[in-house]
């Protein structure tokens, strides 16, 4: 039997295992096209003899670039990887500007990628990177190199033996991959990882998985580029699991009733926006319908795991899940048994609400700099506790320091940020990666976070607030799309809002109300801002005095991963949100 050491090894395992038929499975025109095991192993081994004859060295960066998760990528990863080359995925949404920074520090040789837009927004740059030699595609774009032509520079087998050395010659502590955190501070910072960083966290993670191996298909979605959902995808193929790929966030109504997924990877954002819908067709119920369906909804939001509501209650459930619940499991795909979330803190009510489904949420914790999984749920073994990450991996330490920061040890750390010792020797002190998370372990072993240690904030009455929970709890209102609470230094805490506009002209309609069209107009209108302070003020209720927020002013557009106010994976960027709001800002505390 293989044993899995470094990256490429996994689909070698899965041929040796599983062989599965559909192992990689994309939609092209209307048609989902399926790679077997095999072929996706072949075809890598062409990548692999392709990029040599390019002169491909050991060390080389190669990067990837796809506005969505699609075979090819895998297949050069893997066929890369082979090389002793790294790859270093790129995120689709960011800036020609960062492409550049990215390109240029990675020294980047290679590049390739999946459509007319990356390919536009690196034209733009490419003569100001000396080290970029070619751009590939996936697509076809005219101008542009065809992935296919690597494929076909590597049909001929002869130098296949080459490949084979050079496999020979990576170690499992060899660099793999170099990630460009998104960062919601400045520059990106490159996190080098190892192959065992990630295999690592592959087989630690795997028993925490409860997936009926060589059976069961996933759904991907995530970006492949963030490390979450790329470690997800290497345990996919060590657990023979069928990966097929969303098209996009637009059309993934439709890909979960073609594909009925059995487990899909989610980021919080994700699962509210979910939760909103499913809510907003049930208040469009009537009579008995609507009734059952909030009495569904109130039953579910008080869900404990392990029976712990008593008989009664889990009674109620079974009628519940017949009748209410299983409408959902519908509009999911009808076979979902299990989501993973991670990237953000998940409100505890979506955990309940859709354990209660029949649809549980895993919610796990951890880092790019950790490979990432540090924590996660598991529903067997009392493993599952709502409102923590689960309990810490087998085979990773996690300590708390003495000001909350939780710091973590383990294989699957980081070796360092690419040519940045004075990063590298901040966040790695004595071997434990300082995570900037504020947490504590419960006396059952199971990790909570309360902050971002670099989020939380004084008030000029030195009283400390984290925003987080804050935010978490204000989303929960129907009239809140986003919020990002402010007040470092200041003598109160407020917000900026982002009011959820679909919901609030449901709401006027209903009202009689004329609040305008534009979300400019919406969110200068006094009866909007009033019913949305109403809101905050009922909210507030569950903290301290002070920490409550005080004021809020609402923005007059849609915050986005575009415009620059979200990561790509819908984290708020603090930093850039406060500058674009500076006059709002002043407006909250100039009166004040």
């Amino acid at each position: 039997m293989i044993n899995v050491t470094r990256l490429f090894d996994f689909p070698y395992y899965q041929l040796e295992k599983y062989n599965l038929s559909d192992a990689l499975v994309t939609k092209y025109d209307g048609k989902w096209v399926k790679t077997s095991t095999k072929e996706y192993i072949d075809k890598a081994n062409a990548v692999s003899r392709g990029l040599l004859r390019l002169g491909v060295q050991k060390h080389d960066k190669i990067a990837i670039i796809s506005s969505n998760n699609r075979t090819e990528w895998n297949i050069t990863d893997i066929g890369a990887l082979q090389t002793g080359a790294q790859t270093v995925p790129i995120y689709p949404t960011i800036s020609a500007e960062d492409y550049e920074y990215i390109l240029n520090h990675s020294e980047s040789k290679y590049c390739f990628i999946s459509d007319q837009d990356v390919f536009d927004k690196i034209s733009s740059v490419k003569n100001r990177v000396a080290s970029l030699i070619e751009i590939y595609s996936f697509n076809d774009i005219p101008g542009c190199k065809s992935w296919k032509e690597i494929l076909e520079l590597g049909e001929d087998e002869s130098n296949q033996s080459e490949v084979e050395a050079r496999k020979d010659s990576i170690v499992t502590t060899d660099l793999a991959t170099i990630i460009y955190t998104s960062g919601t501070t400045g520059r990106p910072k490159g996190v080098m990882l190892t192959h065992q960083n990630i295999v690592s966290n592959v087989l630690m993670s795997a028993p925490r998985v409860p997936l009926r191996a060589g059976d069961t298909r996933g759904l991907s979605f995530l970006p492949v580029c963030h490390i979450f959902e790329r470690m997800i995808l290497y345990l996919y193929q060590y657990y023979g699991i069928s990966i097929y790929f969303a098209e996009s966030i637009e059309k993934m109504s439709d890909n979960l009733k073609e594909v009925k997924p059995h487990v899909m990877t989610a980021v919080p954002r994700l699962l509210e926006k979910v939760y909103d819908k499913i809510y907003a067709k049930g208040t469009d119920l009537t009579g008995i319908k609507k009734k059952l369906f909030f009495w569904a909804i109130e039953l579910g939001l008080k869900y404990e795991p392990y029976g712990a509501n008593g008989w009664w209650y889990e009674f109620q459930l079974k009628i519940a899940r017949k009748l209410i619940f299983s409408k959902w499991q519908e509009g999911l795909g009808g076979q979902l048994e299990l989501m993973v979330s991670g990237s953000a803190a998940l409100q505890p009510r979506l955990t309940r609400v859709f354990a209660a489904a029949g649809i549980p949420i895993m919610e796990g914790y951890g880092l790019t700099e950790t490979s990432p999984v540090i924590a996660v749920n598991d529903q067997r073994n009392r493993g599952f506790k709502i409102g923590t990450v689960g309990k810490v991996l087998e085979g990773v330490e996690v300590k708390i320091a003495e000001d909350g920061e939780i710091l973590c040890k383990g294989p699957n750390v980081m070796i360092g940020y690419y040519k940045d010792q004075e990063k590298t020797d901040e966040a790695l002190q004595n071997g434990y990666f300082h995570t900037g998370d504020i947490g504590e372990i419960d006396s059952e072993g199971f990790l909570k976070i309360t902050d971002r240690k670099k989020e939380m904030f004084k008030t000029s009455g030195g009283k400390y607030v984290a925003p987080q929970i804050l935010e978490n709890t204000f989303k929960q209102s129907r009239f809140i799309e986003q919020i990002m609470v402010i007040g470092d230094g200041e003598k109160m805490p407020a917000a900026f809002v982002q009011p959820n506009f679909d919901f609030v002209k449901e709401w006027a309609k209903i009202k009689g109300i004329n609040i305008g069209t534009t979300e400019a107009e919406i969110s200068a209108h006094p009866e909007v801002k009033q019913r949305i302070e109403e809101e905050i003020e009922e909210l507030n209720k569950r903290f301290g005095k002070w920490e409550q927020v005080k004021k809020i002013e609402l923005t007059p557009d849609i915050w986005s991963i575009d415009a620059g106010h979200l990561t790509p994976t819908m984290k708020l960027k603090r930093k850039i949100i406060k500058e674009k709001y500076q006059y709002l800002y002043d407006k909250i505390y100039n009166n004040a």
